[in-house]
């Protein structure tokens, strides 16, 4: 059954992207901007969140807040002092997109480099665990809260050659499924992944050299199944693995996978 986001679907919830400078993690925060959700924009580069704050500002959205931090440096520390900020400026989170995350490369693991193994492993799982984890209590004081973490089809079913990134993946899906068991019957959390697919962005371009980029979607065409975890019409649904599907470039609205 098709599904149609509603205009001011997000109105009044704070949520939290990750990666948020490029690709899906921009596209997905100026929907649910769009959408009327105060987004808070995590990432690396401040110049690339400034430009993604100043869309949201043409857009007449809700004022965006920037937090520049690097995943790869992330702590038990840093994560703890986010959450803090976030109570300050807001008493509370009702989403959190983690959607950045780093490719490494290509390689059979008899050759993966090890310090390379460990920075994806940082970026793509140890800083989900611990921003979602320092997150918590924030989320459990929103009357419906969502975790939605970008995954892939290498997560599901590995590939060979896919390394640290096919590894860190499926672990995202299993931390999910345990966080999601945990949440389910005391809180109004729920936690799901979605696996985007081919997508036209930087980071497919660099796993995929050799392709054409036009035979994909851009980012602004996969949002639906965002859109519809993030907000009130997934109320109950949790522990799940969504595929998100192409949809028309104007649209936010088609049927979430699964």
């Amino acid at each position: 059954m098709p599904y149609h986001a509603a205009p001011g679907l997000l109105a009044g919830r704070t949520i939290l992207v990750t990666g948020a400078s490029s690709g899906i993690g921009r596209a997905a925060a100026l929907a649910f901007a769009e959408h009327d959700a105060t987004v808070v924009l995590l990432g690396r580069r401040r110049a690339a969140l400034e430009q993604v704050y100043d869309a949201i500002e043409a857009r007449g959205a809700p004022q965006a807040a920037i937090v520049e931090l690097d995943l790869a440096k992330l702590d038990t520390v840093q994560a703890a002092a986010l959450a803090d900020t976030l109570e300050q400026e807001f008493g509370r989170l009702d989403g959190l997109l983690h959607n950045a995350g780093i490719l490494g490369v290509l390689s059979p693991i008899e050759h993966y480099d090890p310090d390379t193994w460990r920075s994806v492993f940082q970026v793509n799982l140890h800083a989900a665990f611990l921003l979602t984890r320092a997150c918590l209590p924030l989320l459990k004081r929103s009357p419906d809260a969502s975790v939605v973490l970008t995954t892939a089809d290498v997560g599901r079913r590995a590939r060979a050659y896919w390394g640290a990134y096919a590894a860190a993946s499926f672990a995202l899906e299993g931390f999910a499924q345990t966080l999601a068991d945990e949440l389910a019957e005391n809180t109004n959390v729920r936690v799901n992944t979605i696996d985007p697919g081919a997508v036209r962005t930087a980071f497919r371009a660099r796993a995929y050299p050799g392709e054409d980029p036009a035979r994909h979607p851009a980012p602004e065409e996969i949002l639906a199944t965002y859109l519809y975890l993030m907000g009130p019409d997934s109320r109950g649904v949790t522990g799940k693995a969504f595929t998100a599907e192409r949809t028309p470039a104007d649209a936010t609205k088609d049927a979430p996978a699964r």
